[in-house]
C-alpha cells in the first residue's frame, strides 16, 4: 500500500522551550532551513543597518572573520528587544576574497562584475548565528566554507545570468549552489548549511545542550 507523501501532516515541532523561537530576519533561505529541521519559528526583522555598524565595526579594529558574527549577534539582541520574552536567532554571512569583503550587488551588471572576480578563485563563506535572550546574548558561533569557482568567460557568465535572473543579485557572490549556480563551481570545502548561511548543526547543538528540543 502506497502512502501519498503530499497529503501526510507536516511533522511535529521538535522546539520545546516555554519561550519561543523568533528568527531575526525575513531571510526565505534561513526560514526553510529551519523549518525543514521541524522548527516552529515566529519571525522579527529589527532595523538594523548592515552597513553602517560594518564600518563601525572595522574602524574599531574589528577583522573581516569576526564580521559575521558580529552582525548576528547585533541582530539577535535588536530583535530581544522587540520580544524579550523570546529565544531570538540573529544570523549573517560575509563573503571575502583574500582581503576583500564582498556585497550583494545592486543590478545584473554589478553580478557580472563580481563572478568575474571571483572566477577562478578560491573565496570563503562565513556564516554565523547568535541567540539572545531578554537583551543578553547566551551564544554565538560560526562555521566558515571555501568555494573554488570554475574559469568563467564573459559568455558564460552571461548564460548564467539569463538563467538566473535577478535571484544573482539576492546573494552576496551572485550565486545560489542549490539552483543554477551550481555550475558555477569545481570545488567546494564546508558543509551545505554554512553555504547555505546557516552552520545549522552548530545551532541545533546549542539548542539541544539548553533542553531546547525534543530530539
Amino acid at each position: 500500500m502506497s502512502v501519498d507523501a503530499s497529503s501526510a501532516p507536516p511533522p511535529r515541532s521538535v522546539w520545546v522551550g516555554t519561550a519561543p523561537l523568533v528568527l531575526a530576519s525575513r531571510s526565505p533561505a534561513r526560514l526553510a532551513l529551519l523549518a525543514s529541521a521541524s522548527l516552529s519559528v515566529e519571525v522579527v526583522a529589527p532595523d538594523v543597518d548592515e552597513r553602517a555598524f560594518e564600518d563601525e565595526y572595522l574602524r574599531r579594529g574589528g577583522t573581516l572573520e569576526g564580521l559575521a558574527a558580529a552582525l548576528a549577534q547585533e541582530k539577535a539582541l535588536a530583535a530581544s528587544a522587540i520580544r524579550p520574552d523570546a529565544y531570538c536567532l540573529g544570523a549573517d554571512q560575509t563573503l571575502t576574497l583574500g582581503a576583500q569583503l564582498l556585497h550583494k550587488p545592486a543590478t545584473l551588471a554589478d553580478a557580472a562584475e563580481t563572478l568575474t572576480a571571483l572566477a577562478g578563485q578560491t573565496h570563503r563563506l562565513t556564516s554565523a548565528f547568535s541567540v539572545a535572550l531578554a537583551g543578553e546574548t547566551l551564544v554565538t558561533d560560526a562555521s566558515e566554507a571555501r568555494l573554488t569557482m570554475r574559469t568563467l568567460t564573459r559568455d558564460a557568465i552571461a548564460a548564467y545570468l539569463d538563467r538566473a535572473g535577478h535571484a544573482a543579485t539576492s546573494s552576496v557572490g551572485a550565486y545560489q549552489v542549490e539552483g543554477v549556480g551550481v555550475h558555477l563551481f569545481e570545488g567546494v570545502d564546508g558543509d551545505h548549511w554554512t553555504i547555505l548561511g546557516l552552520p545549522i548543526l552548530k545551532l541545533l547543538s546549542w539548542f539541544r545542550s539548553r533542553g531546547l528540543l525534543a530530539l
